[in-house]
């Protein structure tokens, strides 16, 4: 769900920018280009990566649920034999869901002589004020989420979570055994990565299907009140009705949906996940969505995560974990290729590294397309209670 953009990037678009000039410039001073940990080469015998990451703010519980993710991976990877005797430092940094935060962590990782890496934030206004700096002083930075362009701008710069226009048609399948014939979209403009998914993905794969768009409104960033964009799509007698909404915006369209009389089956996005939806009661039953990652699909990689994550914090993992969960041994798997934790070394095995197929929490099989994983998907059904498991994108 690769959706993650505040609420305040319009507004802090330019004062971000200024200050990530200014920021490559102190580091600049501070000598930040590609060096770091052992610039002789060997494995020192602490590997310190940087966790820049909202765990306070409007995507915390994105954030938070990544940290544990990595955590997880860095405890596994630290009593496995990938790194010889050397052993991962983890530091977790909080950006309060703010860009400027976010631009000053990465600047200050960079000028941290010790910092092998950094993973990146889950949200892509976070992300796209880090990345300029990453890669300009050549620190090797692994994203997950954090979905809209700008965000993987180079080499040292990877995102381990797949765009979501990369498997939101895996829905094909749940609408043609629906056998709908129109559908009637209401979407965020708060997000790029929504943006693209309610004005081209999904009517792309509506007119794939033979099925007609009755209506298509993109609501603003802040609005919590979706009574006339619902009454407007509904006047329309769509078939099925999609609503593209960020974290609690979507069990408050879904209860005014369900207060407008409608009752069947809605399409959604990975937003409506972690839980969001339980705020809605029985009118959030029926949303179903595809999503890079659910506790019960059934590879062998994935459970074994699962169990691992049940383990270690006694609940089921969310997708924003398993794709930390991943993107932290996609890391540890190239500074052992590197066999350094020389920013540049690790640079030129990540590359290797993504040209290889994985295998993780996220699935089997797994490559990576311009630095950007990609991952077959699965759709899943919001009950009322719980997320039920449809269908699993490549099996019957």
């Amino acid at each position: 769900m690769n959706w993650l953009t505040s609420a305040r990037s319009r507004r802090k678009s330019v004062p971000v920018v200024m200050l990530a000039l200014a920021t490559l410039v102190s580091a600049a001073a501070c000598g930040g280009s590609s060096s770091g940990g052992s610039a002789g080469g060997g494995l020192p015998d602490t590997i310190k990566i940087v966790s820049v990451n909202p765990t306070t703010g409007i995507v915390a519980f994105a954030g938070a649920g990544a940290n544990r993710g990595y955590q997880l991976a860095v405890k596994e990877i630290n009593a496995s034999n990938l790194l010889g005797g050397s052993k991962i430092e983890l530091e977790l940094k909080d950006t309060k869901s703010e860009a400027q935060t976010a631009a000053s962590e990465v600047s200050s990782a960079v000028a941290d002589k010790k910092v092998a890496a950094v993973f990146g934030s889950v949200s892509s206004t976070e992300a796209v004020a880090m990345s300029p700096i990453a890669q300009k002083q050549g620190l090797p930075i692994v994203y997950t989420q954090a979905g809209s362009s700008g965000v993987v701008v180079g080499d040292y710069t990877y995102r381990a979570t797949p765009l979501m226009s990369t498997y939101y048609p895996i829905l094909k399948k749940y609408l043609q055994q629906q056998g709908w014939k129109s559908v009637g979209i209401i979407y965020t403009q708060l997000t790029p990565t929504l943006q693209e998914i309610g004005s081209k993905t999904l009517p792309d794969l509506a007119k794939e299907l033979g099925m007609t768009v009755t209506g298509s409104i993109a609501t603003p960033a802040t609005t919590q009140d979706f009574q006339a964009p619902i009454a407007q799509i509904l006047n329309g007698k769509p078939d099925v009705v999609a609503i593209l909404q960020v974290g609690a915006s979507n069990p408050t369209a879904m209860k005014q949906l369900r207060q407008a009389g409608y009752t069947g089956p809605v399409l959604g996005n990975s937003g409506a996940s972690a839980g969001n939806l339980k705020p809605a009661g029985t009118d959030g039953s029926g949303m179903v969505w595809p999503v890079d990652f659910n506790y019960q699909q059934s590879s062998a990689s994935s459970q074994k995560f699962v169990k691992a994550f049940k383990a270690e914090y006694n609940e089921n993992p969310l997708n924003y974990s398993a794709e930390a969960y991943d993107a932290a041994w996609f890391l540890a798997r190239s500074i052992a290729a590197a066999k350094s934790s020389d920013r540049q070394a690790i640079k030129d095995a990540m590359a290797t590294e993504a040209g290889k197929p994985s295998t993780g929490a996220l699935g089997e099989g797994l490559t990576w397309k311009d630095r950007t994983i990609v991952v077959p998907g699965v759709v899943v059904e919001w009950t009322g209670n719980g997320e039920k498991l449809l269908y699993e994108a490549g099996k019957q």
